[in-house]
């Protein structure tokens, strides 16, 4: 099984999750997520595979979520305007996310890497 894990080298919890990848022996495409963002299409395919509310893309803890007030106006956006919005920068993608044949995870749960990830 093959990974694609998008991830920022500077961020402590990606840090923690490409360790642990390593540990278990799980094979991954490394992919720096402010260099080579998700495209619309990805994010969008991400967003449908992982289950999750759109809004957990999101780093809601980044300066930039910050700076653009997302926090207000997350809820007036359709699904398009967030995706457009999360595609154009990667800073503002919550990270790290791992995709694979098993689906999508979004952060760093160790519980849920050893569930989707583990060889």
């Amino acid at each position: 099984m093959s990974l694609d894990f998008y991830w920022y080298p500077k961020c402590g919890t990606c840090r923690k999750a490409k360790k642990w990848l390593e540990e278990h022996n799980v094979d991954f495409n490394e992919i720096h997520i402010v260099e080579n963002p998700p495209s619309k299409e990805e994010l969008s395919s991400f967003y449908k595979k992982s289950g999750l509310e759109l809004k957990k893309f999101f780093n809601t803890s980044g300066q930039k979520y910050r700076e653009l007030g997302l926090k207000d106006k997350l809820a007036t956006m359709s699904e398009e305007e967030m995706i457009e919005l999360l595609s154009s920068d990667g800073m503002l993608i919550k990270r790290p996310i791992a995709v694979g044949e098993k689906g999508v995870t979004v952060g760093f749960k160790e519980e849920q890497y050893a569930e989707n990830w583990k060889n």
